[in-house]
């Protein structure tokens, strides 16, 4: 592999490949999938939130239910992986310190966090030597952690991954901005974050990489992040339509039949906006409808069962169990180039190939 191809190194972690796989809730980023990814040279990423769901035990003990479903995922994961297993997990969860303490014990290579700022993380993974990499959509959020995490607990990121206004699932913007296109390119947001980060190597004397995230496709994608001065990307979206990820055949013919117009921003219960994709079930509810919601748990700090306008959690079982009709199908902006279902080799390979060939002819870009 050329030299212009690096691969990611967070602290004493090598990816020889510069993707992480984004974690993709609920049940979507799953044992199968990250061992596939991980294999292949890139990061797997298992996320934890609601993998108990579904089960009995889920309706008597939440938090109980998530933890072993979590434990059964990282270890089947680790079983049939040689590579690098990660977890992401949601900070705006209420069993969040106990999934991150689990992600310790598991002996998981990092811990992604965002929706939310995760500044008490270093406290619950004392000890551990994941590596712990927050989710921000800003510069001034990544400064923010930083900072706390330096004053509280002497300990600074292992890197930072910048989340942009393309990527599917839940968003660190406003909705409205989102809606009117009145936000930040992830070119701009990875350039102030680098500037953030190379602040903080040069005073402690470290390495603090930033890896792009939200809407990349491609390898020229790629090419085009690590020229900016970025050490890795993440994806997401582009691995959903792939043998090894686990949902149902019908999630992933959505996301090859879904068209650009087929794309929308929608309000979610967790109480950020997301992108999905249209079904019947998000038509209704933004036609105003309120689905009856049956909930033992509060699985989400920002969720009041009694006036939230349905269960995202339900939504988003329904999707990966193939009830389309009764399903959020979240998904990053770019599903519309999504064209058949193929294995995590071809298409790592395929932006292998590509980033390799763009990188060998595009000149590398200079920060100002």
């Amino acid at each position: 592999m050329p030299n212009r191809l690096k691969p990611l190194i967070i602290g004493d972690l090598e990816i020889k490949v510069p993707i992480i796989q984004g974690g993709m809730g609920v049940m979507i980023s799953t044992a199968s999938l990250a061992s596939a990814v991980a294999n292949c040279g890139g990061a797997g990423t298992i996320a934890n939130v609601g993998l108990g769901y579904g089960t009995k035990e889920n309706e008597t003990d939440f938090v109980k239910a998530s933890r072993e479903g979590f434990q059964r995922e990282m270890r089947q994961a680790k079983k049939f992986s040689r590579g690098v297993i990660g977890v992401n997990i949601l900070v705006a969860l209420n069993n969040y310190e106990d999934l991150a303490r689990t992600a310790m014990e598991e002996n998981a290579d990092f811990i992604a966090s965002g929706a939310g700022l995760p500044l008490r993380l270093p406290e619950f993974a004392e000890g551990s030597s994941a590596k712990l990499i927050p989710i921000v959509s800003s510069a001034r959020a990544a400064d923010i952690i930083v900072r706390v995490w330096k004053r509280r607990y002497n300990r600074l990121p292992d890197a930072i991954i910048v989340e942009g206004p393309m990527a599917g699932g839940h968003l660190g913007f406003k909705p409205k901005d989102l809606k009117s296109g009145n936000v930040e390119t992830l070119e701009n947001l990875v350039v102030d974050v680098l500037k953030v980060a190379e602040e903080y190597e040069k005073r402690f004397g470290l390495n603090m990489p930033v890896i792009a995230a939200g809407g990349i496709f491609d390898g020229k994608d790629i090419a085009k992040f690590l020229n900016l001065g970025a050490k890795g990307v993440q994806m997401a979206t582009r691995f959903v339509a792939t043998l090894e990820c686990s949902v149902a055949d019908e999630f992933k013919e959505l996301y090859i039949i879904a068209g650009e117009d087929d794309v929308v921003i929608i309000d979610s219960p967790v109480g950020m906006p997301g992108r999905a994709i249209m079904t019947k079930f998000i038509n209704r509810v933004m036609q105003g409808e309120k689905m009856r919601i049956e909930c033992n748990y509060q699985c989400l700090k920002t969720c009041s069962p009694k006036t939230a306008p349905y269960c995202i959690l339900r939504a988003s079982f329904n999707a990966v169990s193939g009830d389309l009709d009764n399903a959020v199908v979240f998904a990053g902006s770019n599903v519309s180039k999504v064209k058949k279902i193929v294995s995590v080799r071809e298409i790592i390979d395929g932006i292998i190939g590509e980033a390799i060939e763009e990188l060998d002819n595009v000149p590398t870009l200079k920060l100002c």
